[in-house]
């Protein structure tokens, strides 16, 4: 498919910026999932930076075709760009967008991009429309895919004290058998967050709920290194 015009100048600045010896790094580090221009996260922002300041943020009449085509593309910078200007514009989205949102979850998942999206565009986005969490969430739950039911785990970590404590209850769950390493993970990482709001009841819900060991260690590493 060939590069919408929005995204031609950003092209060149990527290639101009490669790094051969870097992006093997970087793709040995994502165990070999992905293939990467080799430019640093500090340089990527730079290039946002001129990209915004010469053609603003993605045009909203072609979001759709650019991040698809973002999330198309070979090189996992182009993923990173898509989903990080998505979130530069997440307070002021429509209540479809979480067709993408759902989209670009499912395609090319790994951690380096589902965190992101779980917390900063699905957080921010059901922040907006809370009348869709119930329904969301449970659609997800219910997918039996890892990624989706690791988005219900984390889109409310920087809720803070509105974090809906009995819903992320419920999902813990109903995933604690889970074999998963990056469900296992995702349990640990939500307590944990929400251990710096509330430490009483994550206390509480540790000792109460047969854990995995990963589950519980994340869960308890904040409040540990705090001596709470």
């Amino acid at each position: 498919m060939q590069i919408p015009d929005y995204l031609t100048s950003l092209e060149q600045a990527f290639l101009v910026h490669s790094n051969s010896e870097t992006a093997l790094q970087m793709k040995k580090y994502m165990k070999d999932k992905f293939v990467f221009f080799g430019v640093k996260s500090p340089v990527r922002k730079q290039l946002y930076r001129v990209q915004k300041q010469q053609f603003g943020l993605i045009p909203i009449e072609k979001k759709v075709e650019i991040v698809k085509w973002c999330w198309g593309a070979p090189q996992r910078e182009w993923q990173y760009f898509a989903m990080e200007f998505l979130g530069k514009e997440a307070k002021k989205v429509d209540e479809d967008v979480i067709s993408l949102y759902e989209f670009i979850i499912l395609n090319k998942s790994w951690w380096d991009t589902v965190d992101y999206i779980a917390s900063n565009l699905v957080g921010s986005y059901l922040r907006k429309f809370p009348e869709q969490i119930a329904i969301l969430t449970e659609k997800w739950m219910k997918s039996d895919n890892m990624w989706l039911q690791r988005t219900c785990l984390l889109f409310q970590l920087k809720y803070r004290q509105k974090t809906d404590a009995q819903l992320l209850e419920r999902f813990i769950i109903r995933l604690t058998d889970s074999k998963e390493f990056f469900i296992r993970k995702a349990i640990g990482w939500s307590l944990r967050e929400y251990s710096k709001t509330n430490p009483a009841y994550v206390k509480q819900f540790v000792d109460k709920h047969q854990l995995s060991g990963l589950s519980e260690r994340e869960a308890k590493k904040w409040m540990k290194s705090k001596d709470v």
